[in-house]
């Protein structure tokens, strides 16, 4: 984002936008000419699988894979 200060100097500084009425705020700024978004990056939400992949070591994940398999099989043999 470009800022304009008093004595005209232009600087150049990182903003995290938390809301989307801060975001529609930065862009009325913009259409008044105050300041210019240099960039309007839109991040792709990560899948869960890839965040936390190889995040759990190899022994707990075979554990919690087989106590996995095995509700699965209680519940796919269960009578009612």
């Amino acid at each position: 984002m470009q800022v304009i200060l008093n004595n005209f100097e232009m600087e150049t500084v990182l903003v995290q936008i938390n809301n989307n009425k801060a975001y529609r705020l930065l862009e009325d700024l913009e259409d008044l000419h105050i300041i210019k978004v240099l960039e309007k990056s839109i991040q792709p939400k990560q899948k869960l699988s890839e965040k936390y992949a190889g995040k759990l070591p190899a022994d707990i994940a075979d554990e919690l894979q087989n106590y996995v398999t095995q509700g699965r099989n209680e519940w796919n043999n269960r009578s009612i």
